[in-house]
């Protein structure tokens, strides 16, 4: 079948590969029986089954329309357990925000997107704002360059085939640890992002900020980058 689960990926046990797949269509906009159908290329008794089954355990809900959308008990297990990556990126971020004079992003990748997870907001001035829970491509920003840079999934070829960078300029970003994008996602936006790594080697996420053009300059990656990595480096530290 198509899309099985929120990181494109599956865990061999289909009914759950499935459930999830039913959350993450219905997080990205309130869905009809039809909408999730047609992102997770379920049947319609499955989708439907799984769907009124979620929504018995409040994991979904439904809206005034009677659509589906993101349940209450979501948002209960979330605060149950503090996510430990955000936890340790909120000083960061402030900090990074503090340094660079800039707005400061996290991103998770999740899928063919990319999730941002935690802000750190410039408090005036012209500013770029990305909410938290906003999803992003996987095809153009900073951002979404470092998340692609250390993937090795099959799936690489074809994001890279649909992407404004290629194979060599994410090649370029391993090598020196960072990448930059100047209105590659949003006119008039320039943006640097440095990945933040697990024990094991992994890239948890992208550390990025992004502003006007006009401020950062056509090559920001020179003057922000070294913000950026260390910042990344501290949040790593943290998790270790």
């Amino acid at each position: 079948m198509g899309k099985t689960s929120s990181a494109g990926q599956e865990s061999g046990i289909g009914v759950i590969d499935k459930a999830v797949a039913i959350l993450d269509a219905a997080s990205r906009s309130s869905s009809s029986l039809a909408d999730l159908m047609q992102r997770t290329a379920l049947p319609r008794a499955t989708a439907h089954r799984l769907a009124v089954a979620l929504e018995v355990h409040g994991l979904l809900a439904r809206d005034a329309d009677g659509r589906f959308v993101p349940g209450p008990r979501l948002t209960e297990l979330a605060a149950t357990r503090p996510d430990p990556l955000v936890a340790a990126a909120q000083p960061v971020l402030a900090w990074v925000r503090d340094e660079s004079g800039e707005s400061a992003q996290l991103y998770r990748a999740l899928g063919a997107e990319r999730v941002c997870v935690a802000v750190a907001e410039r408090a005036s001035g012209l500013r770029t704002t990305v909410p938290i829970g906003a999803h992003l491509p996987l095809t153009a920003g900073s951002g979404a360059q470092v998340l692609a840079a250390w993937r090795t999934d099959p799936g690489l070829a074809d994001l890279v085939s649909r992407a404004q960078f290629t194979e060599r300029g994410l090649a370029d970003v391993r090598r020196r640890g960072w990448a930059h994008s100047v209105a590659q996602r949003e006119a008039g936006v320039a943006s640097v992002s440095a990945p933040v790594f697990g024990v094991d080697g992994t890239v948890l996420a992208a550390l990025s900020i992004s502003g006007p053009i006009e401020r950062l300059g056509r090559a920001p990656g020179q003057r922000f980058a070294p913000i950026l990595v260390r910042g990344a480096r501290r949040i790593s530290a943290a998790l270790s």
